[in-house]
């Protein structure tokens, strides 16, 4: 177990990939904290006082100071508590971690989004080929069990999205871009992450998840 480190709160919103991430870290630390759920409709004034620049979730808050952005949380989290470290002790992996977890966020889900989300048929084309270059780099990067090694490491809790949640929008819209075929080892490492107990314990309904990116995908492709 983690030693006590004073309180703990995470502000978050159910099903949120990003504060997905920070919760997975906890709980692989071991860390007890207090989790509040948000209304993103309708922030409260907590959220606004503690992430007044972006006004969005995740926000950690650890003895009243507050953090914001999933990966900026997530290192933190790893200086705090060091069991269970989520990054590489030496400075070039390390370094290799942080710059694949940007490139998740900065290369990966842009694109993602612009293959499942977007109304002009000739952007969707152009967004399935950006994911599926982007997803190659990463096939090409996993040579372990998990991207951490044979432990979840920062990367893999970077791209949990790509183990869950892009599983459930292929499935909402009827997008092809993870399969075993074209991504066996990025597949596989999916399949690894998503039933591990501590990242099984934490993840939403599926069904849920399936139900809103279906939601989502029919209000875009709706007729004005």
């Amino acid at each position: 177990m983690a030693k006590e480190f004073g309180e703990v709160e995470l502000f978050g919103v159910r099903g949120s990939p990003y504060a997905g991430r920070v919760q997975i870290a906890l709980e692989l630390k071991g860390v007890k904290y207090r989790y509040v759920e948000e209304d993103l409709r309708n922030k409260s004034d907590l959220l606004l006082k503690y992430n007044p620049i972006h006004k969005k979730v995740p926000v950690l808050v650890h003895n009243g100071r507050p953090l914001a952005e999933s990966l900026v949380i997530l290192e933190y989290i790893d200086e705090i508590w060091q069991n269970h470290p989520i990054l590489p002790q030496h400075p070039y992996n390390r370094s290799l971690a942080r710059f694949w977890s940007r490139f998740i966020d900065d290369k990966c889900l842009p694109a993602i989004s612009k293959a499942a989300f977007t109304a002009k048929e000739e952007e969707r084309e152009k967004g399935t080929e950006e994911s599926l270059h982007a997803l190659q780099f990463l096939e090409d990067e996993l040579k372990h069990k998990f991207f951490g090694g044979e432990t979840i490491g920062l990367v893999d809790i970077a791209a949990g999205f790509i183990a869950f949640w892009l599983p459930a929008i292929q499935e909402a819209v009827g997008l092809k871009l993870l399969s075993s075929k074209n991504f066996p080892k990025l597949s596989k490492w999916s399949e690894e992450y998503t039933n591990h107990p501590v990242v099984k314990e934490n993840l939403p309904q599926r069904e849920r998840v399936v139900g809103f990116f279906k939601a989502r995908y029919a209000s875009i492709i709706a007729p004005n």
